[in-house]
């Protein structure tokens, strides 16, 4: 290896770039798509998948260059990227909605709901340790049970008073 080799591109700069944000966007919209988990709350498989992902993709992203300067150029598209979607998610709804799952009725009434439960890739038992985790023994006991859109579940117990506001929120 010559020292050329190491700043000198093996393809051009705008297909690493696309190839880049490509994977980036890909990963993104892949793991929204696999439910409602923030990296805090990624069980072992999750992180395996990612960590597997991880280095399978990073052909696709560098295709035949293999230069220190393509390796620079990968790093400052990702940050880039990540960059425009933190500041841009938040401002546009449209992007919220793609990118931000909507909070999911879990337990209604005393009752689970096992079809929402089921598409959120969750059993009765890790729901259980939610229940234990807010002093509940059973879903008898469960008014409302929502899995936010960060992973976390809210619990409202069936004997809490409900406090109605006279305001109007938008």
């Amino acid at each position: 290896m010559h020292a050329q080799d190491l700043v000198h591109l093996g393809v051009p700069a705008w297909e690493i770039a696309l190839r880049t944000l490509t994977i980036y966007l890909a990963m993104l919209l892949g793991l929204r798509a696999a439910g409602k988990r923030e990296v805090g709350q990624f069980t072992l498989p999750d992180l395996v998948l990612v960590l597997l992902v991880a280095n399978a993709v990073q052909p696709a992203m560098t295709g035949p260059d293999t230069s220190l300067l393509g390796g620079l150029l990968i790093i400052a598209v990702l940050l880039a990227t990540n960059w425009v979607v933190v500041k841009t998610v938040p401002r546009s709804q449209r992007l919220r909605r793609l990118f931000s799952p909507s909070p999911t009725v879990i337990a209604q009434d005393g009752r689970w709901l096992t079809d929402a439960l089921r598409r959120e890739g969750m059993d009765i038992e890790e729901a259980q340790v939610a229940l234990r985790e807010h002093g509940l023994l059973d879903v008898s006991q469960v008014k409302l049970m929502v899995l936010e859109p960060n992973g976390v579940i809210s619990v409202v117990p069936a004997d809490s008073r409900v406090y109605r506001s006279h305001r109007r929120h938008r």
